[in-house]
């Protein structure tokens, strides 16, 4: 067990890196996969900034969690950050996103977190 929770959260981890540097450097495509596409070219471009930078600081805090902290502290991080996907299955809901992404991607995500937490609270 300890192998699988130390996977999914690296797993898991590795993605927030990637979806912080889709937001950076691909915002358009990135903004239109969140479900809620946006013009990165308007107003919406600082959002979309933000977005990158907040992703790629979860998968960065996430990792260093896990090698210099140990599986504890990332738990507790895992079940904070499950309210992030948690949040956004509403942003995509309430801005005219489709159900589909909004429980097949964001929810969906929130539970794979929430699983990661609880894996790693029983190593």
């Amino acid at each position: 067990m300890t192998v699988a929770a130390y996977t999914l959260a690296v797993v898991l981890n590795l993605f927030c890196l990637f979806l912080g540097y889709r937001f950076l450097f691909q915002p358009g495509p990135a903004a239109t996969g969140y479900g809620v596409p946006a013009d990165p070219g308007g107003h919406a471009g600082a959002y979309l900034t933000i977005k990158g930078v907040r992703d790629g600081t979860f998968g960065v805090v996430g990792l260093a969690l896990l090698t210099f902290a140990g599986a504890g502290p990332e738990a507790w991080f895992m079940l904070c950050v499950a309210l992030v996907p948690l949040g956004d299955t509403l942003v995509v809901l309430r801005h005219g996103g489709t159900k589909a992404v909004a429980f097949g991607i964001h929810f969906a995500t929130a539970v794979v977190v929430l699983i990661s937490a609880g894996l790693l609270f029983a190593v």
